[in-house]
């Protein structure tokens, strides 16, 4: 009786022999095989990319906020009123 099995997708690369060397001297280092290896590093690879992607994406969010919040402030608060109102106080003592 035969199975049925499904194929995971292949992911192959062309690669200098000194690349290869260098890599399977690493694999070795760390007890792994080359398959093992490569796909252990392109997987923090992309999860780095891929987190430093959204760093800058809330960055840039972040920063339009405060564009928006600086040309078009909100009203001030009493406590804010009362605050600036203390300060050109003791301003005017100096």
């Amino acid at each position: 009786m035969s199975r049925v099995q499904t194929r995971s997708p292949r992911f192959e690369a062309r690669i200098s022999p000194d690349q290869q060397a260098l890599i399977k001297l690493a694999a070795d280092i760390e007890g792994r095989t080359l398959t093992d290896f490569g796909l252990k590093a392109m997987i923090d690879a992309a999860r780095q990319i891929i987190e430093q992607h959204s760093i800058i994406k809330l960055v840039k969010e972040d920063q339009e906020m405060f564009a928006r919040a600086f040309a078009e402030p909100p009203a001030p608060t009493p406590a804010l009123k009362r605050a600036a109102s203390r300060r050109i106080a003791l301003l005017q003592d100096v």
